[in-house]
């Protein structure tokens, strides 16, 4: 497996300390980088990708080094996390990880993760080895022509700067990435969205040797150079055994909201407020921090965000971004920022957790909606609720569905549909929100268990897009 080590500072390591850093595998090694700077890569004399050290990041946000790390890694914030990811192809990378952190801690105190890591020895990293790959560019573990193949061996999973930065690089290349991990790892809400919106695979190795994929259980193998789905003799795809062996998560449950906001593109135009507003609503505060990938280092602005998307937007690129909130109420969300001919839109997946004693505050979605629809410039809303853990992580196992609980039309889709039309159904029968002259609709599709809400779901998407039953 990769190994991650992560140096966890109260100062920023000056260039002084990340020298003292790179020199711990000697002088021979040679640096490049990616993602704008913010990734540098070591190789040897020979090319061979050797570890992967993300620039130091101020956390400000309470409670993610604990949040992506475990119980096992504590530091108070504010603290500067540098992280360095070592391959597992070449013999003593790992250990040069454990010298480059360790180095950073003697200079500037601090902790690692993991500590047993921690060391300052200088690593002398062997000659081209049989076998060994040759220059990679794209610093993953298995190249092949049809699959980038990352090892990851760390309990959470999370959208950092290196993964989004390596699933652009290996998507250009016509690839699919496939993170491959141990059955006890976990995805992030932000890393399970872009496993599910890109071409990549989670590949988790089972305790009994075999590999399937987290989240759909197909059991996998290796075929003609990638982990494909086995076929049985019946012709269909088995499912692992122990993705459908699962703990219980008796009482635990997620509330899952789907966003969409349209906005005129204004010079005064601040975004985030409907996601604030969400949040607010479902926890009694704001987001606690955001970014624009994991861990989570900012306190929460909309001013910010706003500054950046529109910096990306003259480049004509949309904005994806991150936003947590506080460990007591947990809550994730991930949000798109596109420039469209009608506007600036927000697409929002907002995710909050609960356990039997914080259930989720299903009778204030009524009151969101009209917040959302009469001062966000709310297109759509879509919300769920499923029995899943309350800190928001995929584990690699199988999870109940969500079941549909509402939907909610904003002022200018009805006006695109026709409120008559819109209006014109008895199951689920709309409840108008707002003020009567540009109301938005709310359909409330059930309980959060049945799942016959899927059915009425599926009746009012029939009836507002005009197909026929």
């Amino acid at each position: 497996m990769t190994r991650n080590v992560v140096a966890l500072t109260p100062r920023i390591p000056d260039a002084r300390g990340v020298l003292a850093g790179l020199y711990a595998g000697g002088p021979d090694l040679r640096v490049s980088s990616s993602g704008e700077g913010a990734v540098m890569h070591l190789h040897t004399h020979d090319g061979r990708w050797v570890a992967t050290v993300e620039v130091p990041m101020l956390l400000q946000v309470p409670g993610e080094v604990r949040r992506l790390l475990g119980t096992g890694a504590e530091a108070d914030t504010p603290v500067w996390w540098t992280e360095v990811r070592a391959t597992a192809a070449v013999s003593e990378a790992g250990r040069l990880a454990g010298s480059m952190a360790g180095r950073l801690t003697s200079l500037l105190g601090g902790s690692t993760w993991p500590t047993e890591a921690a060391h300052t020895d200088v690593v002398v990293l062997p000659s081209t080895e049989d076998g060994a790959p040759g220059p990679n560019p794209l610093g993953v573990d298995v190249l092949t022509q049809r699959a980038a193949v990352v090892l990851q061996d760390r309990p959470v999973i999370a959208a950092t700067t290196w993964l989004t930065d390596l699933l652009q690089s290996t998507t250009s290349t016509g690839r699919e990435l496939q993170i491959v991990t141990p059955f006890t790892s976990r995805l992030t809400l932000p890393t399970r969205t872009l496993l599910t919106n890109l071409p990549a695979r989670w590949v988790v190795h089972d305790t009994e040797g075999g590999y399937y994929d987290g989240l759909s259980g197909a059991v996998l193998h290796w075929h003609e150079g990638r982990f494909a789905p086995a076929t049985a003799p019946e012709g269909h795809a088995p499912i692992a055994d122990a993705f459908q062996a699962h703990p219980s998560t008796t009482g635990e449950q997620q509330l899952h909201l789907s966003i969409r906001t349209s906005h005129p593109a204004t010079d005064g135009l601040l975004l985030g407020g409907a996601l604030e507003a969400a949040w607010r609503t479902l926890t009694g505060a704001p987001p606690a921090g955001w970014a624009t990938a994991e861990p989570v280092n900012l306190p929460w602005s909309p001013r910010q965000l706003t500054e950046l998307a529109r910096a990306r937007a003259r480049k004509g690129a949309p904005t994806w971004l991150i936003a947590v909130g506080s460990a007591d109420r947990p809550a994730i969300a991930t949000c798109r920022i596109v420039h469209t001919p009608a506007g600036i839109e927000e697409h929002i997946t907002l995710a909050s957790g609960h356990t039997a004693d914080q259930p989720p505050p299903l009778d204030v979605l009524p009151e969101l909606a009209e917040t959302l629809a009469t001062r966000h410039n709310l297109t759509s809303m879509l919300t769920h609720l499923r029995p899943a853990r309350a800190d928001l992580t995929t584990p690699p196992h199988h999870e109940p569905p969500p079941v549909p609980l509402s939907f909610t039309l904003g002022p200018d889709a009805i006006r695109t549909i026709g409120r008559a039309h819109a209006e014109a159904i008895h199951q689920p029968r709309p409840t108008r929100l707002g003020p009567a002259a540009r109301p938005a609709l709310h359909y409330a599709l059930g309980d959060g268990i049945d799942p016959t809400a899927w059915r009425h779901l599926q009746r009012l998407n029939q009836h507002l897009t005009g197909e026929r039953t």
